[in-house]
């Protein structure tokens, strides 16, 4: 059999002949042509049997290795003029616009990147890390299409830190299905107004609820995108604003105390712990110390209580829902009467934005589910070693934790009807059975094995 046709046999890449095939040191070159004559812009759907010009030399695609050696598609292209796009590189269809690897060996990539670490998956691919963050983001889109949403009804808003230095990203999750539904870069009311701008007047009309933390650039967005729907306050931040307020008035007293007694400061300070944790947690020590806080009374006792009592109107679910609001009303009232400075302002808050901290009782909408896909996405992180731009972060989050599909189960643009069987590498490849012993490079042999056993399947049958 004749190297020309066990290539064409082995790639079986569509509309795409090899006319050659030679073999280097470090690399296979495999040299092809393409059997359409008209020529397509990668840009739009515009075809044309004119040619612009031919390119002076040929281009080199990476394709999937074979037998350990990297195999190199390379090909003559002509270039066209698009009416719309201006001097374009004709598309060819085994490569995405742009890319100078192709589809399946993208494909792989994208795989191995939802599946382990991104720097065991660029030395499993031997491509460099960055070439693996850049395929994710050219494949992956950084938000799922809004216009394809249907019943979104109760979403909630939350921001997530992706770089050092303040860099965050605001995350819109659907908490029906716990999947991020849209994400941009940023944390302001803009950065949310994009969104109910993609989603629409009537898909925004459709949504009830929208749980968030006590932020104000997001209430803010809802207010004026959606009046409608009922904000929902989150009790986790809820009950953390009024521990951040013990915690303050903590350090006040520990400050008057300093002036007055340093040996007594000393041992108030190492109470921070016992204050700020729930007492069913603390050890036989610390409750020792609690108790004496108890008998010292005073403001930071007073404090203490209204921390616990708050927490507790949260924590008791046989409350009905107005005993909860009679209780809320009640703690609103103490802390505005308590004299304590960070309490006060905590209450005046609670006053003004009272209905919005009700509402989290009537709708049962809170930012759990986002807190939860936010440990998830951490671990997207983690695998990825950090990311030099918002896009390649967004993109990754879409992978793992997003409703857009796999690009691999997607079928082929319209305008490419002989490329209507995409890689199905992702729904065909069983799970490898993960061993705790194993190491990361391990379970990637394995999962490339298994690939590889898809490839020569298809390319047999």
């Amino acid at each position: 059999m004749r190297a020309t046709t066990a290539f064409n046999r082995l790639l079986a890449l569509e509309s795409t002949t090899v006319q050659a095939v030679r073999l280097e040191t470090t690399e296979i070159v495999v040299v092809v042509r393409l059997a359409t004559r008209r020529l397509r812009c990668p840009d739009c759907d515009y075809t044309t049997s004119a040619t612009y010009d031919h390119r002076p030399s040929p281009s080199r695609w990476r394709h999937l290795d074979v037998c350990g050696r990297s195999l190199m598609l390379e090909c003559d292209l002509r270039r066209l003029r698009c009416p719309a796009h201006g001097v374009r590189t004709q598309a060819v269809p085994f490569a995405r616009p742009g890319a100078r690897i192709t589809r399946q060996f993208e494909n792989l990539i994208v795989w191995c990147a939802s599946s382990m670490d991104w720097t065991a998956a660029s030395v499993l691919c031997r491509v460099a890390w960055r070439t693996v963050a850049n395929v994710v983001e050219r494949v992956v889109p950084s938000s799922t299409e809004l216009s394809e949403l249907d019943g979104l009804v109760h979403i909630g808003v939350d921001e997530i830190s992706w770089k050092r230095g303040h860099k965050y990203l605001t995350l819109v999750i659907d908490h029906d299905s716990g999947k991020v539904i849209w994400g941009a870069k940023d944390r302001t009311a803009v950065t949310l107004d994009a969104f109910f701008d993609d989603l629409g007047e009537t898909k925004t009309a459709a949504i009830k609820s929208v749980s968030m933390d006590f932020g104000a650039p997001y209430a803010k967005a809802v207010r004026e995108k959606a009046p409608h729907a009922a904000i929902c306050l989150d009790p986790f931040h809820a009950v953390a604003l009024a521990t951040k307020a013990l915690d303050q008035t903590r350090r006040d007293t520990w400050r008057d105390m300093r002036g007055v007694d340093p040996d007594a400061a000393r041992r108030f300070k190492g109470t921070r712990f016992v204050l700020l944790g729930n007492p069913e947690n603390l050890t036989e020590n610390q409750a020792a110390d609690l108790r004496r806080i108890q008998q010292g009374g005073g403001t930071i006792w007073k404090a203490y209580q209204l921390k616990e009592a708050l927490r507790g109107i949260y924590a008791e679910a046989t409350l009905s829902l107005d005993e909860s609001i009679d209780l809320l009303h009640a703690w609103i009232d103490a802390a505005q009467q308590s004299g304590i400075a960070p309490f006060v302002k905590l209450a005046s808050t609670f006053k003004q934005r009272s209905q919005e901290v009700i509402n989290t009782w009537i709708w049962g909408t809170t930012n759990a589910r986002n807190e939860g896909t936010h440990s998830a996405i951490r671990a997207v992180f983690s695998r990825a070693h950090g990311f030099h731009r918002a896009d390649t972060a967004l993109a990754a989050i879409n992978l793992t934790c997003g409703t857009t599909p796999s690009p691999t189960h997607t079928q082929q643009p319209p305008s490419h009807p002989q490329l209507h069987q995409e890689n199905q590498i992702f729904s065909q490849a069983p799970k490898p059975r993960s061993h705790p012993n194993a190491s990361s490079y391990e379970l990637a042999r394995c999962k490339l094995d298994q690939l590889q056993a898809v490839f020569g399947g298809r390319n047999q049958s």
